[in-house]
């Protein structure tokens, strides 16, 4: 028994130092994940960092720009070495073939047939320059480059893209912090009235109903509670769905947002500078170079071309082998010089003209939609401002919203307690100064969503930004006195 009792004990021992080794080692609960507190910029600059469809358009930057490259190395002259060596019989016939890519060419005198080989080699360089196209060569960089503008436009769409919706989202689950914030001091105000209610009606100082009443008013104001909680975590959904963070992983610093918003507006800018407008422009410039192409492909072409070459044959110029390695050498050189005017295909004109119709047409279709990208962006723009100033107007009645709910609640509370009114002026009240609670809230963050709208229909996010800089400081705060 003594032996089993300490082998238990020992075991017990090892099991605790497990347990310890297992508990040190192991993350603790709830920090598997650490929670990363966002600011509006932080988010911005961060989403647009890791959103893979930003990645993606530079990517697309990237191949523009080596297409670019590609198509200057058409300025270069091309020179193509070559070597050769074969073993074969040699029978020639007289008489003139078409060019065909299958039988090769036979040099040397017409001989008898023949079933014995020899060796062949040859080797040579052809180097060939185009000194001058008539503009063709430099079209074709041009569009290339056309390409390239096109891809850094669709990148500046693409980043003001996702930084609209990470700022919007951003805007969104601290616009429903705060009505969080307010829907919970309403509960909490229902509580103690509930409390309030219960007393009295247990002294018989007010009916029974006035208890079920308030009891269902606290229920209906947890209620809504539910409501714009859910509504918030959703948004923080959202969010943390653009920044590529896990659930939860990411909160929002709504401090910088809760101070009075500025007076001054955003700087006008032309809708022609959104990078929608510049991005539609693009293309328009792309099509304009794919047509100027089209308007050098139908001029002549010019080739400076020379020669050098060698050949070793194993074959006797009476057409009888010479038999062990001869042919394997290089015997016979020659060198060759010419200039080369190549002419486009005459029958390819009609297609070419179509071309040029097809290509003219998409010009006058891009130029269309960039006239309609410009019209749409500055009612956008008159739309935005509308809604700032009709947000700035709100901000400052909320506050006399505020003030004069919480006097028509405190005196609402103290004519029930007095007697002096029933239970349904109270409810009134309550409700009236939860919305004023709600409108207070919200009408700071609105100013600031209606100016961050401002900037993105304008298509440039940094003077809001440096606004929001600018005015991270100030601890005046609207419709609340602080």
């Amino acid at each position: 028994m003594g032996a089993n009792k300490r082998l238990a004990f020992l075991f017990s021992i090892c099991f605790l130092l497990a347990a310890q080794l297992v508990a040190q080692t192991a993350p603790p609960q709830g920090s598997a994940r650490p929670v990363k507190t966002f600011t509006l910029e932080e988010a911005i600059n961060y989403a647009l960092a890791n959103y893979p469809s930003v990645r993606a358009a530079l990517e697309q930057v990237n191949s523009a720009r080596s297409g670019v490259a590609l198509a200057r190395t058409t300025y270069l002259p091309q020179l193509n070495p070559i070597y050769q060596a074969d073993r074969a019989t040699q029978n020639q016939l007289a008489g003139i073939f078409l060019a065909s890519p299958i039988a090769p060419s036979i040099e040397g005198p017409v001989q008898p047939y023949s079933a014995t080989s020899f060796w062949n080699t040859q080797g040579g360089a052809l180097l060939s320059w185009e000194p001058f196209d008539f503009g063709l060569r430099r079209a074709t960089v041009d569009q290339a480059r056309s390409v390239e503008h096109k891809s850094n436009a669709d990148v500046e769409l693409t980043r003001l893209q996702v930084a609209s919706a990470t700022g919007g989202y951003f805007l969104n689950s601290v616009s429903a912090q705060q009505a969080v914030e307010a829907a919970q001091a309403n509960v909490r105000r229902w509580e103690v009235f509930d409390r309030t209610v219960r007393v009295l009606a247990e002294q018989e100082l007010r009916p029974g109903a006035d208890a079920s009443r308030a009891d269902a008013e606290l229920a209906a104001a947890r209620t809504r509670l539910f409501q714009i909680q859910a509504v918030e975590r959703q948004a923080q959904a959202l969010l943390t769905s653009l920044l590529g963070t896990a659930p939860n992983a990411a909160q929002v610093e709504p401090r910088p947002l809760l101070n009075s918003p500025p007076d001054e507006s955003l700087p006008a800018t032309p809708p022609s500078a959104h990078p929608l407008a510049r991005d539609q422009q693009a293309s328009v410039d792309e099509v304009r170079a794919q047509q100027h192409v089209l308007g050098r492909t139908d001029y002549p072409r010019l080739f400076l071309a020379s020669e050098a070459f060698a050949r070793g044959s194993g074959a006797n110029p009476d057409g009888n082998p010479a038999g062990g390695l001869t042919g394997l050498g290089l015997s016979r050189g020659n060198w060759v010089a010419g200039i080369s005017v190549v002419f486009p295909n005459v029958f390819d004109f009609s297609a070419l003209r179509d071309q040029k119709r097809m290509a003219q047409a998409q010009e006058r279709s891009q130029e269309a939609k960039y006239q309609q990208t410009l019209q749409d962006l500055s009612g956008q723009m008159a739309s935005a401002q509308a809604a700032l100033e009709a947000a700035l107007q709100v901000a400052k009645n909320t506050p006399i919203e505020l003030e004069a709910a919480r006097q028509a609640e405190t005196q609402a509370r103290a004519r029930y307690q007095a007697g002096l009114t029933n239970l349904v002026e109270v409810a009134e009240a309550e409700g009236l100064l939860a919305q004023a609670e709600r409108d207070d809230a919200v009408a700071r963050i609105s100013v600031w969503q209606a100016l961050f709208n401002v900037a993105v229909a304008q298509g440039n996010l940094e003077p809001f930004l440096a606004l929001l800089r600018s005015n991270a400081g100030t601890r005046k705060a609207v419709g609340s006195g602080q």
